[in-house]
């Protein structure tokens, strides 16, 4: 089992920045490492991904909504995965969920991902 937790929302004025951490205990029932992958959900919307990290930190993926403006990184030394987010709209407002998944099998669709954070809420002002 692997559990999530996120932190770091927090309301923000358009162009600003924030930086959300997810903090991993335990591992995937494989007994090995895991893809992490961040999404988002705004009311009314569906889930969608915003970006996924491998295990080893070397492939990183971005949807075309954030690219240039987030970036993910992760710390397995201390089991934490962040993004950094810059350059925030009033679009990215939404919750931001973290989610988990055996390492090498990190996609762009949630289904993929077994574990998941109870999210953290994003507000961008105009």
């Amino acid at each position: 089992q692997v559990q999530l937790v996120e932190s770091g929302g927090g309301l923000v004025q358009a162009g600003g920045s924030l930086r959300l951490s997810c903090a991993a205990s335990g591992r995937p029932d494989s007994g090995y490492g895991y893809d992490v992958g961040w999404f988002r959900q705004a009311p009314g919307n569906q889930r969608e991904f915003v970006s996924r990290i491998s295990w080893g930190g070397d492939f990183r993926y971005y949807s075309n909504s954030v690219l240039g403006r987030f970036t993910i990184s992760r710390d397995n030394g201390v089991n934490e995965i962040y993004l950094q987010m810059n350059s925030l709209k009033p679009e990215d407002t939404a919750v931001y969920y973290c989610a988990a998944t055996y390492a090498g099998r990190g996609t762009d669709q949630d289904y993929d991902y077994p574990y998941w954070g109870q999210g953290t809420q994003v507000t961008v002002s105009s």
